[in-house]
């Protein structure tokens, strides 16, 4: 081999070195990217989303739409709780409503509305006890509606969560995002609702 033809391959080698460094730098920035604006892996910890969500499921969250105008009731969102510490939970009251429950029976601006996720845990419990506690919004917060730009939050283990009824309504602006798809462990794969 003469030295023009060792020059080459030199050449071509660090081409094809230049080509990987170059893939995986565009790769992990798309990773950054997409995980800090648009989906993020999260674990679940603790019980207060059960019998919907266990404790130690992953789920993929969903970080864009969490703008008031794109929550809908009933969505499982995770918030900022403290500084170290993010809370997932679902929306039960929008900016306006009036929340109650009466005989384990959710009543939104009067209305009631049925919580088909709550089945399980209502089945099991004894006769006569109910699993959420009768209560109105004005009881717990002192303002009869959720006031603009916050949420009414609430765990779905009614018994053995800490929401909205302990902590008050949730501002908008310390959603994380909706939560779309539990993905481990791979036999509880599903869609959350």
């Amino acid at each position: 081999m003469n030295k023009k033809q060792r020059e080459g391959l030199r050449l071509e080698k660090r081409k094809e070195v230049f080509s990987w460094i170059k893939a995986i730098l565009i790769a992990v920035i798309l990773a950054f990217l997409i995980r800090t604006y648009i989906f993020a892996p999260i674990v679940v910890d603790g019980e207060s989303m059960m019998p919907t969500l266990q404790d130690h499921e992953r789920i993929v969250l969903t970080k864009f739409g969490t703008s008031i105008d794109n929550i809908d009731r009933f969505d499982i969102v995770v918030f900022h709780a403290t500084v170290d510490k993010d809370y997932i939970k679902r929306v039960i009251g929008l900016p306006g409503d009036h929340i109650e429950y009466k005989d384990d029976t959710l009543y939104i601006n009067g209305k009631a509305y049925k919580e088909p996720y709550l089945d399980k845990y209502k089945n099991q419990m004894a006769s006569g006890v109910p699993l959420t506690e009768s209560f109105k919004l004005e009881d717990i917060t002192g303002s009869m509606t959720v006031p603009e730009d916050q949420l009414f939050l609430m765990g779905d283990n009614r018994q053995n969560s800490l929401d909205s009824r302990e902590i008050g309504t949730i501002s908008v602006d310390e959603i994380v995002g909706k939560a779309n798809l539990v993905y481990w462990p791979i036999n509880e794969i599903k869609i959350v609702k």
